[in-house]
């Protein structure tokens, strides 16, 4: 049987990290795989996290099973930071997932299900999981272009007026904030242009958001997201606590559903549960109870958002420094779009050999497509990185 199998091809994305701890030299920078580094080059446990684990091991007096729906405290809490104060919260439910992975191939499941000619408009370029995800889901894909290469912005006319082609049996997938990987975001007058297409022409609306909170701030990154929420029937979401809970390895995220009305959403749920059930059963507890500890609890919610703040806050500022070094060593201007993009990455524009002569000169390691994390960073790499992608650039 298993002779029939080809070779793997290896992950684009995780195969750096493994090929980044294999290179010999001391000086070597890793840029590829989304992850939030501080300034030692640590991904952090946040303080708030290590309060929450401290309660949790004090307080929790079972390992008995949560159910398929996985802890209902969080996915409220989960429903509390995206939705709260919209029309869609009265008529929404959620389940707990593994990551927001598992909760894309869970609505993956459920619009083949529930509309099996689905296609998903997907953005170009997208999150390298968005397709394949969605295929193995039995679905069709379309892309709708977003990202100019030359100005390295979004392309809003022309995206626009492809999405104006998605109908009744569309899903439009959008990145909720920090569009990965080129890290240009749509704007509140695209968020509202493509709520009009959606009541327009019948598409449903899927976002996914994995970084809120890395863009312009908790509450400013779903700006869009909410004005959707308020104007649309039916809406779905996957959302990820990866990022701005610092829960890589716990997997922990939620697929949400809004329907027309309270009774769709619940419906919705319902088989979500089925499809879960013939699938993983019940999502890992330990995360979710994290969350759901810091975010009923008004002084760790206070610290987690505290430190939010800072992360996003330090972003910021590693792309000001990194922009600040090209133009000044190098009076290089080329770069100055990175100052305006969004979160953890940065499409640079640069081909599959430059980015592999970035790795192989430099020992600077970002994705083929030319992202690179900007999250990687650490300021004492500045220099270093500006130096390496000026000479490229030339």
């Amino acid at each position: 049987m298993l002779s029939h199998l080809s070779a793997p091809q290896q992950d684009p994305i995780l195969s750096l990290s493994v090929a980044y701890r294999s290179d010999p030299r001391a000086e070597k920078v890793d840029l590829g795989i989304g992850v939030y580094k501080n300034s030692e080059g640590q991904t952090p446990i946040m303080a708030a996290i290590k309060q929450a684990q401290l309660q949790q091991a004090e307080q929790q007096a079972t390992k008995a099973y949560v159910g398929l729906a996985g802890c209902e405290e969080f996915n409220q809490c989960m429903i509390d930071l995206l939705l709260q104060d919209t029309s869609a919260y009265s008529r929404v439910s959620a389940v707990q997932t593994p990551g927001a992975s598992g909760a894309l191939r869970m609505l993956g499941d459920l619009m083949k299900i529930a509309q099996p000619d689905t296609t998903v408009w997907i953005s170009n370029p997208s999150y390298v999981n968005h397709r394949p995800v969605m295929e193995a889901a039995g679905l069709k894909v379309r892309y709708y272009h977003y990202f100019n290469p030359e100005t390295r912005q979004v392309d809003s006319a022309k995206m626009l007026e492809e999405l104006s082609q998605a109908g009744p049996s569309d899903v439009v997938l959008l990145h909720g904030c920090c569009h990965n990987p080129t890290g240009a975001d749509i704007s509140i007058d695209d968020w509202k242009a493509i709520t009009e297409l959606s009541l327009k022409n019948g598409f449903t609306p899927f976002v996914d958001i994995a970084y809120q909170g890395f863009g312009d701030g908790l509450e400013q990154d779903i700006i869009g997201v909410k004005h959707m929420a308020n104007h649309v029937e039916e809406m779905l979401i996957t959302t990820s606590c990866s990022k701005n809970f610092g829960l890589y390895r716990e997997r922990t995220g939620a697929a949400i559903v809004v329907g027309k009305n309270l009774q769709e959403a619940n419906n919705a749920k319902g088989k979500l549960l089925t499809l879960a059930r013939s699938t993983y059963t019940m999502p890992p507890d330990h995360g979710a109870a994290l969350v759901k500890t810091v975010l009923q609890d008004q002084s760790l919610t206070a610290l987690w958002k505290q430190e939010l703040v800072q992360m996003q806050q330090r972003l910021v500022g590693l792309r000001t420094a990194l922009c600040q070094e090209l133009v000044n060593a190098h009076n290089n201007e080329q770069f100055e779009f990175i100052k305006s993009h969004k979160g953890m990455f940065t499409v640079l524009g640069f081909s599959s050999d430059q980015m592999m002569q970035l790795r192989e000169d430099y020992g600077i390691y970002g994705v083929g497509d030319g992202r690179i994390n900007i999250a990687g960073l650490q300021e004492k790499d500045i220099q270093y990185v500006a130096n390496a992608i000026h000479t490229l650039a030339r």
